[in-house]
């Protein structure tokens, strides 16, 4: 599952340096999350980050991408090689 960031977003800058792939980005009113590059913090963390510190509760599960635990790490995996590559 990816995360997405709804709409109550306050805009406070806390999430984005948060996330360790890069899948946080200012969008034109408020943060966006990547799904492509979502893993729910799987391979970083034991827990979702960008929710961990976000003050208003905003960042739910996208219900359009949904993955087992499984795929989050393969995603995980892909990242880091990538990662590694550049």
């Amino acid at each position: 599952m990816a995360l997405i960031i709804t709409d109550e977003c306050i805009n406070c800058d806390v999430c984005e340096p948060e996330c360790p792939n890069n899948a946080i980005s200012q969008g034109e009113e408020i943060y966006e999350i990547d799904p492509k590059r979502c893993t729910e913090c799987v391979g970083h963390y034991d827990t979702p980050q960008c929710v961990e510190v976000c003050p208003v509760d905003c960042i739910p599960v996208n219900p359009e991408y949904i993955e087992s635990q499984e795929q989050l790490h393969d995603k995980y995996l892909r990242l880091q090689a990538e990662k590694q590559k550049a």
